[in-house]
């Protein structure tokens, strides 16, 4: 049976919880025992401990970006078929790299439903939190709703701030509801405040040239995607819905029932 680990001296206790290095805290005794019999160096000592913080540092903040960017599923780009895509290796390859969050760039990508907008969206989203970026996701719905709330109480400038100091925002399902007056303005902000700052991400099944259809004037739309497209990277989706595919795979699958 293994003897348990000397307890550390109580001021070493104090100082580290007082500094808040939990997991040189937690695992100071432990290592105690293995570097006196093995007569580890004092720099040997002390490296392992630092490595360990910071390890312990990194999960703890990729577990904070993750929980702040309240995507709806993990979806991950190892998951995303791009043989069967319709979007090309060199671009899906680019967008890995996140090379266009590091210099502000915007994605935007348009197609019919179920060929895998929102997969990449989430997908990518899901990667530059683990590369250290800031990420929020939104529905267009959700996003026009929250900046209603602050238009009612004045805070919703304060609340575009906010949301521009993620690194990356993802906006999904844009054109599933036409916008009022209001609500065209409200999103505009965001885009005008995200231009040339920080990444956009955003997702539609409807073409540019057809983002009319739900903007209720023509200027905003025309200023809007200005903004989103001039520092782009343009991603038009096609073909099959997968959904469609993989439901009727597995109603194929299906013994018949007479």
């Amino acid at each position: 049976m293994t003897a348990p680990a000397p307890a550390l001296p109580a001021d070493l206790e104090a100082g580290l919880r007082r500094l808040r290095l939990g997991a040189m805290r937690r695992l100071a005794p432990e290592l105690l025992v293995p570097a006196k019999t093995q007569r580890w160096s004092p720099e040997e000592f002390l490296r392992t401990l630092v490595e360990a913080e910071i390890t312990s540092r990194d999960e703890s903040n990729a577990r904070g970006r993750l929980k702040a960017a309240a995507f709806p599923v993990t979806k991950r780009l190892e998951g995303f078929d791009v043989a069967a895509s319709s979007v090309k290796r060199a671009s899906f390859d680019y967008l890995a790299s996140l090379e266009w969050v590091r210099a502000a760039e915007n994605l935007c990508v348009v197609g019919p439903a179920g060929t895998g907008k929102s997969h990449l969206l989430v997908a990518l989203g899901h990667e530059a939190v683990e590369a250290g970026f800031k990420v929020r996701y939104f529905t267009a719905a959700d996003l026009v709703e929250s900046l209603y709330r602050g238009y009612a109480d004045n805070s919703v400038g304060k609340m575009i701030e906010q949301l521009v100091h993620a690194d990356l925002v993802v906006i999904d399902e844009i054109g599933f509801a036409p916008l009022d007056d209001t609500g065209a303005q409200l999103f505009f902000r965001v885009v005008a405040a995200a231009y040339e700052r920080r990444s956009l991400a955003v997702a539609s099944h409807w073409p540019f040239e057809e983002w009319g259809r739900f903007l209720p004037e023509h200027t905003t739309a025309v200023s809007l995607l200005d903004r989103l497209l001039h520092h782009a990277t343009t991603i038009a989706t096609s073909g099959e819905s997968f959904r469609m595919r993989d439901a009727r795979a597995r109603g194929g699958a299906r013994p018949s029932s007479r």
